[in-house]
């Protein structure tokens, strides 16, 4: 099943805003509904795609047959840009203007490479295309002749190694099929993404992926064993032993390298014991910074639960930290911010780390709130993108950024980016709602996750824009990253470029000419074009 082409995911679980909450945001925010109807997909109009007779046969031969390159209006439809709200504001009024020319389902690295060896002798630009779920324009190059190479063909578990506690995933394989695989053995990988129903194992390697229970199970970078790469001058392969200081470490290169370096075509992972017990549940504090010192202490000294989360008081008070339960808002009493533990594992170890973070989020201030916030969360937590697409529906603007810093910094970066978002807007006339949450710790540092809800505003993309600017323009300056887990893409280039500096880029352009000499590969994307 392919995903909604103008939204997010299976059009079955997709729900329209109770009436309440439409009120409220036609209350609070001054939300009108939109003026004109979204088109159908019958209703968009391509042009004749641009690749010659001669480039398409070259395609098929390389993949197997006409039957694997795919040039009909809705496959280019559908892998057209990513998921983020520009995106599919853009796409809901027909604006094809990033439509590739082909899209292209190789089955095999060496099929890969022989795209490769094609595009590269007619001129055609390759993105790489898995689950599609970039909100940060990492799907939308800066090159007009281009072809999706899908991946969804490359679905298979190659290998699983139950003595090294490894398994080879190829990179099309979708998360659930991948869990369900692994399962199958006993074990589980551990990355739950918001992502996860629709993404793939090599988007979340080429992204720099952060799934919810990153606490206990880690980053999917820290997963990630092995990789292997088809490029248009070879193949590379790295990871031979779990670690090692046979010279840097060239998995680090190419993970978060968005298919700028080359196309990955397996994923060697670690893999863990599927868990015998899952428990989540909530706890309360008074306040946002209460509640963020009781996860560093945590992060820092233990004992770390799998899953650690903590909402700011307006996300606490509008249910956002428990999607399901949108507009509820908090019990009486229980105003502050809610934060989220959960512990997976053995009973025996699930039962003792519990009783051990208790001692501390109590000692911090925090105050139990029982299991039915946490199960809440966990039975929604994949529910927010399809919320995004409800608020579009009714004519609010939603959309999210995240960042990360070191402890001592996270007050003054929650603060700047919150201001820039809100005076931006206010004065654009449509005065936000910002929210926020910490989803991702680590001993020294954590993740902020902003979620800002407004008007849409005459042209919503042009409204954003600029609001979206001063945001990244205020982590640089508050010492925070670019970005957490979302990726580079085009949406955060020019900030991504100033934060690694002059040399560094210099560095990277070596490496993308050296492996991408013709600069086919997702030009534009994480790296300014020559």
């Amino acid at each position: 099943m392919d995903m909604q082409w103008n939204g997010w995911g299976d059009p079955a679980k997709a729900a329209p805003l109770p009436d309440s909450v439409t009120g409220l945001l036609r209350d609070l925010l001054g939300v009108k509904p939109r003026s004109t109807p979204a088109l159908g997909l019958e209703d968009i109009r391509l042009p004749a795609p641009a690749v010659a007779p001669a480039a398409l046969k070259a395609l098929a031969a390389a993949v197997g047959g006409e039957e694997h390159v795919r040039t009909d209006l809705e496959s280019r439809v559908r892998h057209t840009r990513g998921k983020s709200t520009p995106d599919l504001l853009r796409i809901r009024a027909g604006d094809v203007a990033d439509v590739p020319q082909a899209v292209v389902l190789p089955a095999g690295h060496d099929e890969v490479l022989a795209v490769l060896r094609a595009c590269a002798a007619h001129g055609l630009a390759v993105v790489p295309f898995g689950g599609g779920t970039s909100v940060v324009g990492g799907l939308a190059p800066q090159r007009s002749a281009f072809v999706a190479l899908d991946l969804r063909r490359m679905n298979g578990l190659l290998d699983l190694d139950p003595v090294s506690r490894t398994a080879v995933l190829q990179p099309g394989l979708r998360a659930p099929d991948a869990e369900a695989l692994l399962a199958g053995h006993g074990f589980t990988l551990g990355h739950f993404p918001q992502s996860f129903e629709w993404a793939t194992i090599g988007g979340f390697a080429a992204a720099r992926s952060s799934g919810q229970a990153s606490a206990g199970y880690g980053r999917f970078d820290e997963m990630v064993l092995g990789l292997t790469l088809a490029t248009p001058e070879g193949t590379i392969e790295t990871g031979r032993a779990p670690r090692s200081a046979a010279g840097p470490d060239l998995r680090q290169l190419f993970l978060g390298s968005e298919g700028a370096f080359g196309v990955i075509t397996s994923v060697t992972v670690r893999i863990r014991p599927l868990p015998e017990t899952r428990l989540y549940e909530g706890w309360r504090f008074g306040s946002f910074e209460e509640g963020a010192t009781a996860l560093r202490r945590l992060a820092q000294d233990g004992p770390r639960p799998t899953v650690l989360r903590l909402s700011d008081e307006t996300e606490t008070l509008i249910g956002l930290a428990q999607p399901d339960a949108i507009g509820a808002g908090p019990a009486p009493g229980d105003a502050g911010c809610l934060a989220i533990t959960g512990y997976e594992g053995t009973a025996e170890d699930t039962a003792h780390r519990r009783e051990r973070a208790a001692a501390v989020l109590k000692a911090c201030g925090g105050t139990p709130a029982g299991t039915a916030p946490g199960e809440r969360w966990a039975h929604g937590r994949y529910s927010a993108p399809y919320l995004r697409d409800a608020l579009l529906d009714v004519g609010a603007f939603a959309e999210t950024l995240e960042t990360a810093a070191f402890w001592s910094r996270l007050p003054g970066l929650y603060t700047a980016v919150r201001t820039a978002l809100t005076d931006t807007l206010t004065r654009a006339g449509t005065p936000p709602l910002v929210m926020c949450h910490i989803s991702h710790v680590y001993e020294n540092g954590a993740s902020l996750y902003f979620t800002v809800v407004s008007a849409q505003g005459e042209d919503p993309v042009a409204h954003w824009t600029p609001a979206k600017h001063a945001a990244c323009e205020a982590v640089l300056a508050a010492g925070g990253t670019i970005s957490h887990h979302h990726g580079v893409g085009t949406d955060h280039r020019d900030w991504y470029v100033r934060e690694a500096g002059p040399l560094g880029i210099s560095a990277l352009r070596a490496v993308k000419r050296r492996l991408d000499p013709e600069g086919l590969l997702n030009p534009g994307v994480l790296l300014p074009t020559d």
